[in-house]
């Protein structure tokens, strides 16, 4: 019994010190990317790079992701709708659980599978082949060169490919509401903009900004405390996407539980 009690203090501890060395480590970064100064030649291109890896090459997968799933989704809300009678919950259903559920959660998933991993995979490397010491040596800031551009194109990739997917469910929500409905245009836009709800936006938009802030850093934060063994890589990552996926799960819960009192 004693060792048991033991054992839930040590993992309470170990889980606190995490928990709190991540929030600390999150609030440095999330101070320095208003300032200025962090916005130098080299952290602006670093930014644009991965803003082109993380938004621009995803493109076509997530596309068609976002066409077979908005084809799928479209068709069970319509034909429920349809079954039902009750087409006056299509804008609550397209705006309510689409826009503000489904495609941030869809997304997030997207690019932590791809950008997460890499992040963690690549600052494990620099780890062990001792190349951060190299940039500290050389008085580089690694928070304004390395950790900064990622975690804002984090935030930005995330609002922009949440928006594009939003946008692409719902503009085949519009192909799928004439052929069943004969809904025109005009109708359709007009149900979504009286169905959608300024608080909801606002809930998304941080969201969004939650998910892309904290599945970049997560995966900084593993890859710097790898050791300098090059086995030490892959556990930093399997750890690393583990975090990534509770946060995202902690996030979801907390932006319903905002969304819905």
């Amino acid at each position: 019994m004693i060792s048991a009690i033991e054992q839930i203090g040590r993992v309470t501890l170990r889980t606190s010190s995490s928990v709190g060395s991540t929030l600390s480590f999150a609030a440095r970064v999330f101070l320095r990317m208003f300032e200025r100064r962090s916005y130098n030649s080299a952290s602006r291109m670093v930014l644009i790079n991965q803003i082109y890896f993380t938004s621009v090459q995803i493109l076509p997968m997530f596309l068609f992701v976002a066409v077979i799933f908005g084809a799928m989704v479209n068709g069970m809300v319509f034909q429920l709708i349809k079954k039902i009678g009750q087409t006056d919950y299509l804008g609550r259903l397209l705006m309510g659980f689409v826009v503000t559920e489904i495609s941030p959660f869809v997304t997030v998933l997207l690019i932590a599978l791809r950008s997460s991993s890499a992040i963690n995979a690549e600052i494990a490397v620099m780890k062990v082949n001792r190349e951060l010491s190299t940039l500290e040596i050389f008085n580089i800031d690694l928070i304004d060169y390395l950790f900064v551009p990622r975690v804002l194109n984090g935030i930005l990739s995330m609002v922009f490919l949440s928006s594009l997917f939003s946008l692409v469910v719902l503009s085949i929500g519009l192909f799928v509401s004439s052929v069943i409905f004969g809904t025109s245009a005009d109708a359709y836009i007009d149900t979504l903009l009286r169905s959608a709800s300024l608080s909801d936006m606002i809930v998304v938009w941080f969201k969004c900004a939650a998910f892309g802030f904290f599945i970049t850093l997560i995966p900084i934060i593993l890859g710097m405390n790898a050791s300098q063994e090059l086995t030490s890589i892959p556990v930093a990552v399997l750890n690393g996407m583990v975090k990534v996926f509770s946060a995202i799960i902690i996030i979801e819960v907390l932006s319903s539980i905002v969304r819905f009192i």
